[in-house]
């Protein structure tokens, strides 16, 4: 289908459903490639997720501090079966820091250390970035902070098996 051809499909659609679409030209244009990170900040946005989750395992409280922004929060929902309430939990960046010096990730046999990481989204200076780990799944929100991307936020939910 040509190029002309395809944006009168799509003005004959929007109009079909009475939807407006002010820049179709850009639409019409548009490709997964342009909204790709560069190529520098999709290397160093996972490699920065990358220090998070394998700093964890090898109980490398250096390369988690790298990771993480010090104002960083990690959050879980928990929900009370009895009475369905639900409560979060919270960690700081320095509780993350200080469980990795102590050895919590080291516990993970190497085997059984998943590590995998997902750009979901990046725009600008922010990025949304997912971990799937041995025992729980990360959605992580990254930040470029001084020129370097730093995690400030993680949501993130045990696994069922490890309920």
């Amino acid at each position: 289908m040509n190029k002309h051809a395809y944006r009168f499909w799509i003005l004959a659609l929007s109009l079909s459903l009475g939807v407006s679409f002010i820049g179709f030209d850009a639409l019409a244009q548009s490709s997964t490639a342009a909204n790709r990170p560069a190529e520098a900040d999709a290397a160093a946005i996972r490699q920065t997720a990358l220090d998070y989750i394998e700093g964890w395992y090898e109980g490398n409280a250096e390369r988690m501090e790298r990771a993480l922004h010090p104002e960083l929060a990690k959050r879980i929902v928990r929900t009370d079966p009895k009475t369905g309430r639900s409560s979060i939990g919270q960690m700081s960046a320095m509780s993350l820091v200080h469980g990795t010096r102590n050895g919590g990730g080291k516990t993970t046999p190497k085997e059984k250390q998943q590590k995998d990481v997902t750009i979901l989204d990046v725009f600008e200076g922010a990025a949304s970035v997912k971990v799937v780990a041995t025992s729980w799944i990360d959605y992580l929100h990254m930040a470029r902070w001084n020129g370097r991307w730093v995690i400030v936020n993680v949501l993130w939910e045990l696994k069922p098996e490890s309920r």
